[in-house]
């Protein structure tokens, strides 16, 4: 069976296509067609003449579109060469799937074949599909429609296939296709969704092509790498209430909006896409948290987790309602992306719209943040069916002692201290400038916090991954500490310090950062969070580095997500292996993790505007640029970055720097 990192992806969210490199749904695994949540299709199969075809080739032109090519055997000329073809091209868009099946002739004869089309659905819920629950549903008979079919289910949900042209008799047709010809059928998938009380999951009003993003490099990978990304990150594009577009996270598990992942990766895109910032801004403001509700882990004035139409059970007891907020960190990347937003040029009118959600942000820092008073943001899960970690490394084994031993909540983590530090500085001065109250106080506190972290978050000569439930720091070096850099959390003695950690090779995997050293004893290269690389941890380690004057450190992470990006066809997945480059030549695939996804491929712009140091203020009129002293690259020219009303073009060549 093979694992969604071996499929095939064909994407235009919320469709999403999942296949073998066959091109063919067995109903096997993850494999389907999925739409806002369900699996659409599980089945797609085509034979001819009761034979399957021969796959011999994929080719991804575009992330909506895949063309499989196989050959007929049995049919055409004698011989080895074969001489019949069957060529599929699929398509998503953002209201279905087209898929169009060509039978090609180069023989000297007549082919006279039977083409078979098999469908069939379970309308399984992707939580399920995932958790290996969907395994024992049953199919949905189909409803004769005319030429075509369709499907329906108790949710009233109902999808509908249709043909082009009709077929003979269920699903075949008898094709004659002459020398040097060719003939097709088209199928046309669609569905259609009740309207309920849940979120609605929608496609962009206008998917963007990211044309006027240019980039021309003497390390063609990095060329690559972007332009295949920004390819990955319209594709993911969705829209939420009143149209606002966001990020859907990964498919298919998590095409929906996120709140800790839309906003990371929106805010590292706001160089090419400002408003995709701004929508998905509004979209999480319009579902803040406004009620104390211990099941939903809402609390007023909290940036939700995740947003769905439906409970989604994953399994194992992780049971989330549609509207879930366990998420200890949302709340203040709200608040930092809605600053860097604002600083490249985001307009006054709409900072404005947003600020009583931004007051509401802050209270939610002051009044519940920090249950038991002691001046750390700490979580726990009151339900026993939520999430037990509730940073971006959301498992149960994230957070552990050198010997394996699970840390205890509430837990307070590193990272989220340097968010909330960060929060409250940029909160301080949007209110500022806005003549609201509230400036000085939250300076006081974050400097009081600054305080409070360094007395109590180091051990061995670098920050702990967290503080458990008592107080005291988890030890063993982790990713984590990476996200500290840049925020003003530390001071430069202790940036330098975590610069070193990060370059030594327990955590530098030359293919990316480690979630975890490698010295730890339960160090597991395909640990989700207990040894893998995730790409964005890295990028965003790397704006910390650069920003914080470690060049060198910095440029060498880059250096390991350019190679594992190539060895990826330049399409990095969510995470990948942390056995490191003295151990492989290519980076270990991790079987479940979602490719494309949205961090992922927000990254690949990170990485670069980072090492050009390019830091406007628009508010203030300043735009400063400073590139490092050690790049990854000697020429680079980039076109499309947006600061305010104003697109740039900047060019560096050995280190002297044009902007135009």
């Amino acid at each position: 069976m093979p694992d969604p990192h071996d499929l095939v992806t064909t994407l235009a969210a919320p469709w999403v296509v999942l296949s073998p490199r066959s091109g063919q749904l067995t109903g096997t695994g993850a494999e389907g067609v999925y739409a806002r949540d369900r699996r659409i299709l599980s089945r797609l199969e085509v034979t001819v003449d009761g034979r399957l075809p021969k796959p011999v080739q994929v080719d991804e032109p575009a992330t909506g579109t895949t063309r499989y090519g196989a050959v007929l055997d049995g049919l055409g000329d004698p011989g080895h060469d074969p001489t019949v073809s069957l060529l599929r091209t699929r398509q998503v868009d953002g209201t279905g799937l087209t898929e169009r099946i060509t039978v090609v002739n180069r023989s000297h004869e007549t082919v006279d074949c039977e083409l078979v089309v098999a469908l069939g659905t379970d309308l399984a819920g992707t939580a399920a599909v995932r958790s290996e629950a969907a395994a024992d549903l049953p199919l949905i008979d189909p409803i004769a429609d005319g030429a075509g079919l369709r499907w329906e289910d108790g949710s009233g949900i109902r999808v509908s296939a249709t043909f082009d042209p009709a077929p003979d008799l269920n699903q075949s047709w008898r094709l004659k296709v002459d020398p040097g010809q060719s003939t097709s059928v088209t199928l046309r998938l669609t569905a259609s969704f009740p309207v309920g009380d849940g979120f609605s999951i929608e496609p962009p009003g206008t998917r963007p092509a990211y044309g006027a993003v240019e980039i021309d490099c003497d390390d063609q990978r990095i060329t690559r790498w972007v332009r295949r990304s920004l390819d990955d990150v319209a594709g993911l594009q969705l829209s939420a209430d009143g149209g606002e577009r966001y990020l859907g996270a990964g498919p298919p598990w998590y095409l929906t909006l996120f709140g800790r992942d839309s906003l990371i990766s929106a805010g590292m895109l706001i160089p090419v896409d400002p408003q995709l910032a701004a929508g998905t801004l509004r979209a999480l403001a319009a579902h803040q948290g406004t009620r104390v509700d211990p099941t939903a882990a809402e609390q007023p004035g909290k940036i939700p987790h995740e947003l769905r139409s439906e409970v989604a059970d994953h399994g194992g007891g992780l049971v989330l309602p549609a509207a879930y907020y366990g998420t200890h960190d949302a709340t203040q990347l709200w608040i930092t992306t809605l600053h860097k937003a604002w600083r490249w040029g985001m307009p006054a009118d709409e900072v404005q719209a947003l600020l009583p959600n931004l007051q509401r942000a802050l209270a939610w820092i002051r009044d519940y943040a920090d249950p038991d008073g002691d001046g750390f943001l700490e979580y726990i899960d009151e339900t026993g069916h939520g999430l037990a970690n509730q940073g971006w490394k959301d498992s149960r084994d994230s957070v552990q002692w050198p010997d394996g031993t699970l840390a205890t909540a509430p837990i307070a983590l590193c990272e989220v201290q340097g968010y909330v530090y960060a929060a409250a500085i940029a909160g301080a001065e949007i209110l500022d400038a806005f003549d609201l109250e509230g400036g000085p106080e939250w300076r006081e506190w974050a400097a009081a916090l600054r305080e409070r972290f360094r007395a109590n978050f180091w051990v061995d000569g670098y920050p702990a991954i967290a503080l458990d439930a008592g107080k005291r720091p988890v030890a063993g070096p982790a990713s984590n500490m990476g996200h500290l850099l840049g925020t003003g959390l530390l001071d430069g003695d202790e940036e330098l310090a975590v610069a070193e950690h990060l370059a030594a090779s327990d955590l530098n995997s030359g293919f990316g950062l480690r979630t975890l050293s490698r010295a730890m004893t339960y160090f597991n290269p395909l640990g989700y969070h207990t040894g893998s690389v995730w790409p964005h941890d890295t990028a965003m380690a790397v704006q910390g580095l650069y920003a914080a004057g470690h060049p060198a450190t910095a440029t060498s992470y880059v250096q390991g997500l350019l190679t594992a990006a190539e060895s990826f066809d330049y399409r990095l997945p969510e995470l990948y292996g942390g056995e490191g480059t003295d151990h492989e030549l290519t980076p270990t695939p991790y079987p479940l993790s979602c490719r494309p996804q949205a961090w992922a491929a927000a990254s690949a712009i990170a990485v670069v505007v980072a090492a050009l140091g390019i830091d406007p203020n628009v508010p203030a009129g300043t735009l400063d640029l400073s590139p490092a002293t050690i790049l990854p690259w000697r020429r680079l020219k980039l076109n499309g970055i947006r600061v305010g009303d104003h697109g740039l073009s900047i060019q560096l060549n050995d280190g002297v720097l044009t902007v135009t």
